[in-house]
């Protein structure tokens, strides 16, 4: 595997510990113990003189020179020297030492050996310490080796030297960090101790200029020593940007990280690369998604089912470590590989807002109107993938925040400010994403689709400057007035000829119902005029622009759509399918009514927004899921119900539906399978009802979770028969 330390020598040790946690969780099959295998150290040297000091006091000027003498391997008699100081003095004993460690004993040139000290790994979590720093969870994994713990420090007690202690302290910091990293290959940046309050004051630590910063919680101490407790934990920095460089997170790039092996179902398929180190935390999140997939309309406690899960639910939510960016990012590593699958992905992106103003208990949330004493709430931006049929493959985006209640009224101060300060970078953000994926799907044609907001030039201008990354396709605002020369560019487009004609579907919208609305259309290619005063480059792009004609008088709002494109468009055909793409961003609108009504977010009941943005990532997937399936079915109707159903959901769903038993040579295809879910959920199958939508869907799901644990209960009873 390759599995180097970074000073280039294989990771025996971390290895053989590996292996063990392994076999212990029956994974593999080590054999027995073999007690002759030589991995016991071997005994060191025996000493040829006792290591013994008398009582001595003197100042420090009377030791003579001070040497700081390093412990080179387990073998030589200098180790066996500083384990016997270690067992006979110091309160701990001489170990074991935790990971990599280095050793020193202290020599007086006229009183030979007077003390010993040890530098091991860090602690892996302590809170304290941890927010002293003020680092990620991710920046704590990837930086931890770069702090150093002064384990054991001993000044044999019949040696009284005043200022002694300090000033070996300071010899040890001043060589420690060149040591280090000649035996390890990392250089380290801070070191921890840990001061036992019942038995010292930490004099010495504070003389030498260590930080104590907190206490430890003390359990740990309990457990391996009697009457131990918290202990202080003092710090000291080797160099100034210390915080800098272990606050600095590794650049991780979408697609290189692993995946669950083995899922189970679904879930673990999905968010199986969620960067939770905590198993107990995974395990929870999987629980909770199918949970929540259960009964997705449910409130907390009642998609739990229980006062135990539910009160876990609630921790699990007030977790700092977990957010919405560390579960959707894991949605968004299976979405890639979905993307992968095809020629050309549309993007799409949008705003929506949630609303709290009931639950103004909760903290960290803002205005979603234009009145500071309105409505309070969280605003979400998201991009979702969809395939040129409107199957939707996943997120690839998702920014949400509060809104500053300062902000409010402050709109003539837009025009001022850059547009990195402004909402509208939104919109920029999502297209950088979908760069990040598009590198990693190179053979799919990724195209950023957005409406009239999204018409920025900026957002235009970065993908001229990105020829290799996403295409563009957004509406334009009639409103912001943009010229081809002297022209406006409304009346420039309108003036060509008339292409041909395409004829849309448009979904139902309030109160106008569903129609098939005739467009014509008209395409050119035209030079954008930059904003004035911004010192940008024109930009190239292509136009179509498509009215409504031939309407009935029940249409209040004919059509007309200007679209922009940096997607090449130079026929009628090519025209009419960038119509079609721009028509598959209602996907994103129906995205958001399931998150609202099908998953019910607005109605979580949390305490913070940090909180609701984690339980908000849950209901997204979910929301997905339920979505997938439905637009799945009509796109592949004859695909097998395995694709999507566990073999105990389809068989109880086809019970509860025709009242027998079924073979395995009846599986239904999945439109027959989804029918039959939505039909639990109040759809009737009518010739004029069409498909099933996501209402009757998510309702017909719920119910399919309680078929299938009767089913499964009482599957046994089944096949012995009456």
């Amino acid at each position: 595997m390759g599995w180097r330390a970074a000073s280039g020598r294989l990771k025996e040790a971390a290895c053989r510990k590996a292996l063990a946690v392994l076999a212990k969780a029956d994974v593999i099959d080590l054999g027995p113990p073999n007690t002759l295998c030589g991995l016991q150290p071997a005994r060191a040297a025996s000493l040829t003189s006792p290591i013994h000091v008398g009582d001595m006091g003197c100042d420090l000027s009377e030791l003579g020179d001070l040497e700081i003498e390093r412990v080179t391997n387990r073998y030589h008699k200098t180790s066996r020297i500083w384990k016997d100081l270690m067992d006979e003095y110091h309160y701990l004993g001489s170990g074991p030492l935790v990971g990599a460690q280095i050793r020193y004993l202290i020599r007086s040139a006229r009183h030979g050996c007077l003390g010993a000290v040890s530098f091991s790994s860090a602690s892996w979590a302590l809170k304290e310490r941890d927010q002293f720093i003020g680092w990620s969870e991710r920046a704590r994994i990837s930086n931890l080796q770069r702090i150093v713990c002064n384990s054991r420090f001993l000044i044999v007690p019949t040696v009284r030297v005043p200022n002694l202690a300090s000033h070996v302290l300071s010899q040890c910091t001043a060589r420690l960090a060149d040591d280090w990293m000649s035996g390890y290959g990392v250089e380290p940046v801070l070191l921890e101790t840990f001061v036992d309050p019942q038995r010292f004051m930490g004099t010495s630590y504070r003389a030498a200029n260590w930080m104590p910063v907190g206490k430890t919680s003390g359990r740990r101490a309990a457990q391996r020593e009697p009457g131990g407790g918290p202990k202080e934990i003092y710090l000291y920095p080797l160099r100034p940007e210390w915080q800098r460089i272990l606050c600095e997170e590794p650049s991780i790039r979408l697609g290189l990280r692993p995946s669950a092996s083995d899922p189970v179902d679904w879930v673990e398929e999905e968010l199986g690369a969620v960067e939770l180190y905590d198993p107990r935390l995974k395990r929870r999140l999987f629980s909770l998604v199918r949970d929540f997939y259960g009964q997705s309309q449910a409130a907390i406690p009642q998609a739990c089912g229980s006062h135990a899960k539910t009160v876990a639910a609630y921790r699990f939510f007030n977790n700092e470590r977990v957010t919405m960016d560390k579960v959707l990012r894991a949605h968004t590593e299976a979405s890639v590989e979905r993307i992968k699958a095809h020629q050309v992905v549309l993007a799409v992106q949008d705003t929506t807002t949630l609303n709290y103003t009931m639950h103004r208990a909760t903290e960290g949330l803002g205005p979603i109107g234009t009145q500071a004493s309105g409505p309070m709430g969280l605003v979400v931006h998201d991009t979702m993938a969809f395939t040129t049929e409107g199957t939707p493959l996943g997120l690839v985006d998702v920014q949400c925040w509060a809104r500053d209640i300062q902000d409010i009224g402050k709109k003539h101060r837009r025009k001022k400010l850059p547009i990195e300060e402004k909402e509208s970078i939104k919109w920029l953000n999502s297209y950088r994403a979908v760069s990040e994926v598009q590198k990693l799907c190179p053979e799919t044609m990724l195209v950023s689709v957005g409406d009239r907001e999204s018409d920025l030039y900026e957002l235009f201008l970065e993908a001229a400057q990105n020829p290799a990354g996403p295409k563009i396709l957004v509406r334009c605002e009639r409103s912001r007035n943009r010229k081809i020369g002297e022209a406006y560019l409304w009346d420039v487009v309108a003036g060509q000829p008339v292409a041909g004609y395409q004829v849309i579907h448009i979904p139902r919208r309030g109160c106008q119902l569903a129609r098939d609305a005739t467009l014509e259309v008209r395409h050119t290619q035209v030079v954008l005029k930059p904003p004035k005063g911004k010192g940008y480059p024109p930009v190239a792009v292509w136009m179509v622009y498509a009215r409504e004609v031939d309407y009935s008088t029940a249409v209040t709002s004919p059509l007309e759509w200007m679209l922009l494109t940096t997607v090449e468009v130079n026929s009628l055909e090519q025209a009419c399918e960038r119509l079609m793409w721009y028509a598959r961003r209602w996907g994103i609108e129906v995205f958001h009514r399931t998150i609202k009504s099908g998953c019910r977010i607005e109605d979580r009941q949390l305490g913070t927004a940090e909180s609701l943005e984690a339980c908000l990532a849950i209901d997204m997937v979910v929301a997905w899921r339920i979505y997938h399936l439905l637009k799945l079915g009509r796109e592949v109707p004859d695909a097998p119900c395995t694709v999507f159903f566990e073999e105990a959901e389809w068989k109880a769903l086809y019970l509860f539906v025709n009242k027998t038993l079924p073979s395995d040579d009846e599986k239904p295809t999945l439109r027959v399978a989804i029918r039959m879910v939505a039909s639990l959920g109040g759809f009737l199958g009518r010739k004029s009802d069409g498909e099933p939508g996501t209402t009757t869907l998510w309702r017909g799901l719920q119910r399919l979770e309680d078929i299938t644990a009767t089913y499964v209960y009482f599957l046994p009873y089944l096949k012995s028969g009456p």
